[in-house]
């Protein structure tokens, strides 16, 4: 694929959202229009399958960038050609199924005696045999109908095993979450800097890593955090034991509690913990009668509970500097290729990575503690089978891929929890059609 379009520094360009009706996108559309100089969009189009929902949503888009003075158009489309066609960027934000299926991602496992995720265990397992095959036609899509050089990033969770398979077809593309800017944020405010001065040394898998060390103008101030704020550190993480943190050395993200604290976990939703399904349900509906006013010229506060905070900065970030080629660092989902090296060069990982018109080139990093390794490795073995059984709509490698996973594990869970899981997603299934 030519080098030229997005990865060029001269010329303006056109981005697509897929999924552009998500109420993330008002997230979105701040950060490319707060990074005009860097990123001459001067199309910025919002495809969705949802027409109602699409219409909502680019009315407050088009008031947002009116009122920050952007000189570009934003345009909508339901027709996913329509939108990728000579588009230099990409950005997936899609969710096969909608809120419906994650609800059952949530639940569904629950019931056979493991936990109910929406990217983790057998819940993460469903939405990516959904997603997988849907991206990768978009991405296929992207490299016949984009501007030459045309970058896929996508946000569609789980990221981790969405860009695997992106990568592992030959795709130009880049997974992104937004854990890390949300931790480096938070962390800058304690510090009372600019985030731009806080660098973390974010290390394993998406939803799935550890933060090493916490460099403030190149200073590693970890250690201090670990002794003075460890409490507050332990509930961000999603409410981790203090002494497991300290024990660590590192910061944990918030999803490790599904594997440190399984049992826990496990009661809680097995005792009809509210499930976040239902929380964003509620919350999209409210998003979405805001949408609606026309007087409303900026993201409300709302928006933050969503889950999204710092999407947009993260991703228009990504896009500019894959555009002017800036060099700086970003944490991204990216081929291993050395960084850490207890984990083949072709897998991806979630670390910092230099950001330039080529793309994203991971930096060094100092292997994995024992405890971290292993775990990643063993995440990372269940991500490979998980693509596999996506791709090829096998049920066997399906059945592997459960059994790699280290939150379910057993056969007699596995074995059940896939009937179920294949009959209740069947819709969104075809690749599994009388294969079993």
């Amino acid at each position: 694929m030519s080098s030229d379009g997005a990865g060029s520094s001269g010329g303006s360009i056109k981005a697509a959202v897929i999924g552009g009706g998500s109420t993330y996108t008002p997230e979105l559309i701040e950060g490319v229009a707060r990074r005009a100089d860097r990123l001459p969009i001067d199309e910025l189009c919002l495809m969705d399958i949802d027409a109602d929902r699409l219409a909502v949503v680019g009315g407050l888009a088009d008031r947002i960038m009116a009122r920050l003075g952007w000189r570009g158009r934003v345009t909508t489309t339901t027709a996913t050609e329509e939108a990728i066609d000579g588009a230099g960027f990409v950005l997936v934000q899609l969710r096969v199924g909608g809120q419906q299926a994650r609800l059952l991602d949530e639940t569904v496992p629950v019931h056979f005696g493991t936990i109910g995720q929406e990217t983790t265990g057998a819940g993460g397992f469903a939405k990516a045999l959904r997603t997988v095959p849907v991206v990768l036609e978009l991405a296929e899509q992207t490299a016949r109908r984009g501007a030459g050089g045309a970058w896929l990033i996508d946000f569609t969770n789980p990221v981790g095993i969405v860009t695997q398979a992106l990568l592992d077809e030959g795709h130009r593309a880049l997974g992104l979450c937004n854990v890390a800017i949300g931790l480096q944020r938070r962390l800058a405010v304690r510090f009372g800097v600019e985030p731009a001065r806080v660098e973390l040394e974010h290390v394993g898998l998406n939803h799935l890593s550890w933060v090493r060390r916490v460099k403030v103008d190149g200073v590693d101030r970890l250690p201090e955090l670990l002794a003075s704020f460890s409490d507050e550190l332990a509930e961000e993480a999603g409410g981790l034991p203090v002494e497991l943190i300290r024990a660590l050395g590192a910061i944990p993200s918030s999803y490790l509690r599904y594997y440190y604290c399984f049992g826990d976990v496990l009661r809680e939703q097995q005792a009809g913990q509210p499930l976040r399904a239902e929380e964003v349900i509620d919350i999209e509906s409210q998003l979405l009668e805001m949408y609606r006013d026309e007087t409303l010229t900026e993201k409300p506060a709302l928006l933050e509970n969503r889950g999204g905070a710092f999407y947009s900065e993260a991703a228009a970030q990504l896009m500019a500097s894959l555009h002017d080629g800036a060099g700086d660092v970003q944490v991204v989902d990216v081929r291993n290729d050395g960084a850490l090296a207890d984990l083949p060069a072709s897998a991806v990982v979630e670390v910092p990575a230099r950001i330039d018109r080529d793309g994203a080139k991971p930096l060094p990093l100092d292997p994995l503690a024992p405890d971290m390794r292993s775990l990643v490795q063993h995440v990372k073995g269940y991500e490979q089978l998980c693509v596999e059984a996506a791709m090829g709509g096998d049920r066997e490698v399906a059945l592997r891929a459960l059994l790699a996973n280290p939150l379910v594990g057993s056969y007699d869970i596995a074995a059940p929890l896939l009937d179920e899981l294949l009959t209740i997603n069947a819709q969104h299934l075809p690749r599994f059609a009388g294969g079993r």
